[in-house]
């Protein structure tokens, strides 16, 4: 770090910087009212500099130095916003501007030179000239450091953001120019090497797709505003994750939530997709699987399904259990949600998310559908067709997804299939769930756990977790629920009576919330007591429930792709 401290400082911006990070109005205002939450640690603390909350958690303190919350203040952007933004400014330069903290890894590094110079005008209004010299002496020492570090940087997301910050400062900042060609060498590498064939990431986070897709926007547009061409590697890979992250979105534009991925912060998929200019094909176009994922898409209905493994290794903490697990949006309005990530409350809450239970699907009592490591011998397969009218059989028209997997085939010798279909208007998703012994091998583990549990059986629970703004009621009798959403819609949940309907507690961990939202399940439970049990059930939409007039407008509108 002491090389780049004695580097020649920049002197000033080579133009002036346009901000492109977008913040919350509601946490700038959270902020200047002293209430804190970063990473699930929530302090309530009026008139204290951000440095002197006291957080415990390494990744709070991690999120804090990463500078995220400066787009936050700038939303608001009154006088108050800016009072803070630079005090906290000027306060995290003389407290760590030596480089010591957990805010020097490289990743952290990079978003915060993004923040600092998309808000640089925020920053340095009124401040005197020794406040301005300050300033750059700061950023040219993080842009040298930046430049020898990011190679430490942890593939994936945290290398993009560290190279994303390193040419967004190299081309903004007088005298770093010399630092951008090799910075724009390695990302092209880096958009090789980590974005598929078909635009995924090995993470299977859809919100992490679109932060690096956004990272890559920003960095082919910085390349071209400066007279730079963007290197082809670059440019692929934003025309392979486009179609990708279309696939991911539901009808009321949110991506879908899995693998510690949120539905991803208000317009930035919009605006991303915008400055690419890469025009959405048509939906039968649209590919099989996006990173993982299958999509129906009927009417103003958009059903995403988890269709493989979890993620690697590599994704750690973010990798969840939710294989064949799905979301369903109606127009403007979540229906069927996961409960989401719970990392930003606590440890507890990011165990409890990545759980089986937490994921509208199937599990067995007191198992989870994967151990989420690599090599664990699991196996899903995937099937799509469209079942015409010529083709029905037992199943109505529409498009079908047939999942398998083999989660509990080591444990209790079954395999989890289901069978999700979607009539052509969008109106009704009819599902078949299948638990299966196919091999001798299986059967003999499945008739084992039957002896030893004196025929009881194995105990299994479905779950569909609904949007906390979905309100539900037990019909009498206790043989369906009806589901009233705010556009006036009514939905009519129904199985086939063999197994037991309950309607119990559930909670949506929402980013950005102070804590989990309450909200409810409709639960299917029963046991296996044969080689095969089946279970089928529908959600249909009601014949007669118009749009309530103060939704009309917003929900009949199509959603931007």
């Amino acid at each position: 770090m002491w090389r780049a401290r004695r580097a020649a400082p920049a002197r000033g911006f080579v133009s002036q910087p346009e901000p492109r990070s977008m913040g919350l109005y509601a946490r700038g205002r959270q902020l200047v009212a002293g209430n804190f939450n970063f990473a699930g640690q929530v302090i309530e603390a009026p008139d204290t500099a951000i440095w002197d909350i006291g957080l415990e958690d390494l990744a709070a303190a991690e999120e804090m130095h990463g500078f995220d919350w400066l787009d936050d203040l700038a939303a608001l952007g009154d006088a108050g916003a800016r009072a803070r933004a630079q005090d906290w400014t000027w306060g995290w330069m003389a407290r760590f501007g030596a480089g010591k903290g957990p805010g020097w890894s490289p990743d952290l590094t990079g978003r915060r030179l993004i923040r600092w110079i998309n808000h640089a005008l925020l920053l340095l209004s009124g401040r005197d000239r020794v406040q301005s010299d300050a300033f750059y002496r700061s950023l040219s020492a993080q842009v040298v450091f930046l430049s020898r570090r990011w190679p430490h940087a942890a593939a994936g997301l945290p290398r993009f953001e560290a190279l994303t910050g390193l040419i967004y400062a190299g081309l903004a900042l007088t005298g770093m120019e010399a630092r951008v060609l090799p910075a724009v060498s390695a990302l092209a590498e880096e958009c090789s090497r980590e974005v598929d064939a078909l635009g995924g990431i090995p993470t299977r986070n859809p919100e992490e797709l679109l932060e690096v897709f956004t990272l890559l926007t920003w960095a082919e547009l910085a390349l071209a505003e400066s007279g730079h061409r963007p290197p082809l590697a670059l440019v692929e890979a934003l025309e392979r994750m486009a179609p990708c992250l279309r696939a991911l979105r539901h009808a009321d534009g949110g991506l879908a939530r899995f693998h510690g991925g949120g539905r991803g912060a208000e317009g930035r998929l919009d605006q991303a997709l915008a400055v690419t200019g890469v025009r959405p094909a048509s939906p039968k176009a649209m590919p099989a699987l996006a990173m993982g994922f299958a999509r129906l898409g009927e009417g103003r209905t958009t059903v995403i399904v988890d269709a493989a493994q979890p993620p690697d290794a590599r994704a750690g903490l973010s990798a969840h259990a939710s294989t064949a697990a799905f979301e369903l949006t109606s127009g403007r309005r979540p229906l069927i949600v996961n409960c989401g990530s719970g990392k930003t409350f606590g440890s507890e809450w990011r165990r409890a998310g990545r759980a089986t239970p937490s994921h509208s699907t199937l599990a067995i009592d007191g198992y989870s559908s994967s151990r989420l490591r690599a090599g664990e011998g699991r196996e899903v397969l995937v099937d799509r067709a469209e079942v015409t009218g010529l083709q029905q059989g037992q199943l109505p028209e529409g498009t079908q997804i047939s999942i398998a997997h083999s989660g509990w085939s080591a444990t209790h010798g079954l395999t989890h299939g289901r069978d999700l279909l979607l009539s052509p208007d969008g109106r009704k998703l009819t599902g078949f769930e299948t638990l299966l012994a196919q091999s001798s091998a299986e059967q003999e583990r499945f008739e084992h756990l039957l002896t030893e549990g004196r025929m009881e059986g194995v105990g299994f629970t479905l779950r569909f977790h609904l949007h906390p703004d979905v309100e539900p009621s037990l019909d009498l009798g206790g043989t369906a629920i009806s589901l009233a959403l705010k556009s006036g819609e009514i939905w009519v949940f129904r199985h086939d009576g063999s197994t037991k309907l309950s309607l119990d507690a559930s909670v949506y961990l929402e980013k950005g919330r102070l804590k989990p939202r309450p909200t409810q399940q409709i639960v299917l439970s029963g046991r296996a007591r044969q080689v095969q049990t089946r279970i089928g059930w529908t959600l249909a939409k009601a014949q007669d429930t118009p749009l309530a007039i103060r939704d009309l407008d917003r929900d009949d509108m199509p959603v931007p792709i």
